[in-house]
């Protein structure tokens, strides 16, 4: 007769091995899609649940949001700029029985689809606005993928262009375009100065002309000005004919009859 000790042994091992079978712990972002014999039964958690062994399978699905880099990706503009780019995707599952039989691998599935449209949009898109406009072109792209992904019980938040890789020759001609620019308004900004001085300069010189003392005034405070400078020397022009004064009178000549 077996004795109790080892008839215990085997029951406890037999309901730990029944337990590991039957009950199951889904997490809080978790949902586990249960099938029955095959057919799809619903996503049950979180918590316990339980599945009967050699009838019931689980898959469990991660409703936690999922970011995925989006290899580079080869690009032809309509204006013929060949590019790379690369973006990221962020998306979630918000139906896990759309998930695991809609399709065979969501993830895999949502990363090529991103890559197709990545190459659509921006295939369609000129240069300039792939540099300047990436807002739109990010909305369109997640407006196209977010449509396709939702067949699948995926919902897609978000799809950004992360880096626009441009040929070396495109690089510098956009450099030297840039600087031309900067040229162009350093001098539209030199000429306006030019100008706006030259207007103050023909103001001030009608103002002065309208009035002597104001000019004399002017000359002797440029004077102070240049005196103020150390180690020079300062040249007072006098006109001549104040010197006059300062001539010796010549003697009178001698007459004749002396």
């Amino acid at each position: 007769m077996p004795s109790p000790y080892l008839v215990a042994t085997v029951a406890v091992i037999f309901a730990a091995i029944l337990g590991l079978l039957v009950i199951r712990i889904v997490r809080d972002y978790e949902r586990a899609v249960v099938f029955r014999l095959g057919r799809v039964l619903r996503a049950k958690g979180p918590g316990l649940i339980l599945l009967i062994p050699l009838v019931d399978r689980m898959v469990k699905i991660t409703l936690r949001v999922q970011t995925l880099d989006v290899a580079p990706q080869d690009i032809i503009t309509s204006d013929t700029v060949s590019v790379k780019v690369n973006a990221v995707l962020i998306f979630r599952v918000i139906d896990p029985v759309k998930a695991v039989i809609g399709v065979d691998d969501f993830v895999a599935a949502t990363g090529l689809l991103a890559q197709t449209t990545l190459r659509s949009i921006l295939g369609g898109a000129e240069l300039d606005s792939l540099l300047t406009e990436r807002d739109q072109l990010n909305e369109n792209l997640q407006a196209v993928l977010a449509a396709k992904a939702a067949l699948w019980g995926v919902e897609v938040q978000s799809m950004e262009i992360k880096h626009v890789d441009l040929p070396e020759g495109m690089r510098r001609a956009m450099a030297r375009q840039a600087e031309a620019e900067r040229e162009r308004q350093a001098k539209i900004v030199a000429a306006e100065g030019e100008h706006q001085a030259a207007e103050a300069l023909t103001s001030a010189a009608r103002v002065l002309g309208t009035n002597p003392v104001s000019l004399q005034l002017r000359y002797l405070q440029t004077l102070v000005e240049v005196a103020s400078e150390q180690h020079s020397t300062t040249l007072f022009p006098i006109p001549i004919h104040l010197a006059q004064a300062f001539r010796p009178i010549p003697e009178a000549a001698p007459s004749d009859g002396a």
